[in-house]
């Protein structure tokens, strides 16, 4: 069933920005007079479709992109025998070429747009709710194997990151702060201060299997919340309110102690003192072999909240969807210079789909699809040709050189771009496939 509302979730989200971002070039062509003979969303073969006026709109088969087809126009059809002849003035090819360049530009501004749009939607009805500094810092941080590895330890309060101060936990996993180069981590470690460097290649690291879980957390002290019918913790006497003090003798002020007892104690009979009522008791439990007893730990961690007004939202919302396109300028920077590998950091559909989640949210839905839109925007204007970036240098070199390419460079132009382009797709989806069974 989740593989049903991932599937569903990447299929929806695609063909929203699909069809946005190839009714961006319809309408520049459409708005300059030029003749759009098909508009589809998905790739043939069709399997739905109308004529209406001079275009027939489309579904294809193939729901992993979309395009449109202007007359006189050399694209990923290879369409060229129509350039035989002398160009038609309803024709791409006998437009101007400032004119040519926006159609070409239309798909990316509105992948733009929309990114912006649902980005200033989102922070204006939600907000922002974070865990502030101060709240991280009143029992520091939980140091796990990753987290340990480039120098945090258990117990570590970070008061600055790359040098400057930062207000809310999440900027300490941040991408662009992962992505920094010569990063750095400074803490407060039994009263000095130390600085951890960010290894260049971290982010490698970061994008393994659970490897956000097994970096570093929130340390905190906890009680016992919902206990499981059924569950192990219930079978042992425990209930809602109580408080471990020891486990096996050895003391569990915080979570992450309890969780380490529990995971040396897989499958075995623990002994544990509880705090109840003002009273202390002696329970015995038989953990699981997952390392769990059935119970919801309560947390006494405070969530900062802002709302935001609308005028203040598109600031913010703005911020936010640029600040994903900063962010993947930075991951292909380091993708160039070796510090990043692509295995471990491109994803195709398959990818994209465990993003959305098993669970059908539409909060999370648009965040991610907003998040798409503006990834979306940015690799289409990557220079390769075939994508609209490739056509904007071809166009901005006819406007600055005054002259046009000729059309049998375009279409062989083409034909590289579409080889570089079908590269890629097979390399991200059999590179999804092996890290599902990595």
């Amino acid at each position: 069933m989740e593989a049903l509302v991932m599937t569903g979730q990447l299929l929806l989200g695609l063909s929203i920005l699909v069809g946005l971002h190839e009714l961006g070039h319809l309408v520049a062509a459409k708005a300059f007079g030029m003749r759009v003979e098909k508009y589809s969303i998905g790739f043939p073969p069709k399997i739905w479709g109308f004529q209406y006026g001079e275009t027939e709109y489309s579904i294809g088969a193939i729901p992993l992109g979309g395009f449109v087809k202007i007359s006189g126009m050399v694209d990923e059809s290879l369409d060229t025998k129509s350039l035989i002849e002398d160009p038609e003035p309803w024709e791409f090819r006998a437009k101007p070429a400032w004119q040519r360049l926006i159609v070409m530009m239309g798909g990316i501004i509105v992948n733009v747009i929309t990114g912006i749009v649902i980005f200033i939607i989102l922070v204006f009805n939600n907000g922002e709710s974070y865990i502030s500094k101060d709240e991280v810092n009143k029992y520091g941080i939980v140091a796990y194997e990753l987290g340990q590895e480039i120098g945090f330890r258990t117990g570590d309060k970070i008061i600055r990151i790359n040098g400057q101060d930062f207000e809310k936990f999440n900027d300490v996993r941040s991408p662009d702060v992962l992505l920094s180069d010569d990063g750095f981590y400074t803490v407060e470690r039994s009263g000095a201060e130390i600085n951890i460097p960010i290894p260049s290649d971290f982010l490698d690291k970061f994008s393994e299997k659970d490897a956000a879980a097994n970096f570093i957390d929130i340390r905190f002290p906890f009680g016992v919340g919902q206990v499981m019918e059924g569950s192990a913790a219930e079978a042992g006497g425990l209930r809602e309110g109580d408080e471990f003090v020891t486990v096996n003798g050895q003391s569990v002020e915080f979570f992450d102690l309890f969780k380490a007892q529990l995971e040396e104690n897989r499958g075995n009979t623990i002994t544990a003192q509880v705090k109840r009522g003002g009273a202390t008791e002696e329970l015995e439990f038989k953990v699981t072999p997952e390392g769990t007893l059935g119970f919801y730990p309560s947390q006494d961690l405070e969530f900062a909240h802002i709302d935001y007004t609308f005028g203040e939202a598109i600031g913010k919302g703005t911020q936010q969807a640029f600040g994903v396109v900063w962010v993947n300028v930075k991951a292909f920077g380091k993708m160039f210079s070796g510090d990043v590998d692509p295995r471990k950091s491109l994803s195709g559909p398959i990818g994209i789909a465990k993003i959305f989640g098993g669970t059908w949210d539409w909060g999370n839905f648009w965040r991610i699809t907003g998040l798409i839109s503006m990834i979306l925007a940015f690799m289409n204007f990557l220079p390769i040709p075939a994508l609209d970036g490739g056509h904007v240098v071809f166009l901005t070199y006819e406007i600055v050189s005054g002259q046009k390419p000729s059309d049998r460079f375009l279409e062989n132009a083409q034909k590289v771009g579409m080889v570089i382009l079908l590269g890629l797709m097979g390399f991200a989806i059999f590179n999804d496939i092996f890290k599902l069974f990595a």
